[in-house]
């Protein structure tokens, strides 16, 4: 029993004009760092995936992923050696998740090309060519707060423990968790009518006084990919997006909406 070849899609297409290289690593961490904010909502398929994309800064060129699913925004870049020949793509998320597998146990240089509505990945005994999503990314970049001038610095281990303890008193995972902060002070609360209240108390570093509301399961995501010890919170006001920060990756900012009180 077999299958007609023919059935087969072409892989011997000439991808060779678009080529770059780029370090596995160095995609991996891009992928990573963006794919738990893809969308998952099937009417917007333009957000099903990462958007990659060249972009530049001060004479260099950097491979960049976003991806959003509305609520919160993943961007990581990457330095690249030159500017490369790179139509921006929506790599759909199935795709994204073969990639990391694949990627995991890599160091090598990935060879990267595209052609119309198909892209190529090529490194060591591994060819992968997928299908890209069709549509327009919106503009991410007029999302990024730029007034978020309260900095909000806690230890991300603390940090983590307090946000699963006060969010375990709640059987829904998008429960939302409550700041109160204070000079130096940060009390996470959760209040759930059928399973009851959570409350903890961070020593942070902050000057101001704001109550603001998030996703448990969104700080969570966030705060799972950080390098550093300390986790980085810009902050406005109750109802406006928080910009994180890595201060170990200076390449990767999260932005995240507030929930309504």
């Amino acid at each position: 029993l077999c299958l007609n070849p023919s059935d087969f899609p072409l892989v011997e297409e000439n991808f060779n004009d678009n080529e770059f290289t780029i370090d596995s690593k160095a995609l991996l961490k891009l992928l990573n760092k963006s794919k738990f904010s893809i969308s998952n909502d099937e009417t917007r398929h333009y957000l099903s995936g990462v958007f990659l994309h060249q972009t530049e800064r001060n004479n260099n060129y950097f491979l960049t992923a976003a991806a959003t699913d509305s609520h919160r925004m993943s961007i990581s870049k990457t330095k690249l050696n030159s500017k490369i020949n790179f139509e921006p793509i929506i790599l759909p998320k199935k795709t994204i998740y073969q990639l990391i597998t694949l990627l995991e146990d890599q160091e090598s240089i990935v060879k990267i090309c595209n052609i119309k509505s198909k892209i190529k990945f090529e490194f060591d005994n591994c060819l992968l060519i997928s299908k890209l999503i069709d549509g327009k990314f919106p503009n991410y970049i007029q999302v990024i707060p730029k007034n978020n001038e309260k900095k909000l610095e806690i230890n991300l281990s603390n940090f983590l423990n307090s946000v699963g303890k006060v969010a375990s008193v709640s059987t829904d995972k998008k429960e939302g968790v409550k700041f109160q902060l204070s000079k130096d002070a940060l009390k996470l609360s959760v209040n759930n009518p059928n399973s009851g209240d959570g409350t903890d108390t961070l020593e942070v570093k902050f000057d101001y006084d704001l109550d603001i509301s998030f996703n448990s399961k969104y700080l969570i995501d966030v705060a799972s990919q950080i390098d550093g010890e300390k986790i980085i919170f810009y902050l406005n006001e109750t109802g406006s997006p928080a910009l994180i920060r890595d201060p170990v990756d200076t390449d990767s900012q999260f932005i995240v909406m507030p929930m309504k009180a």
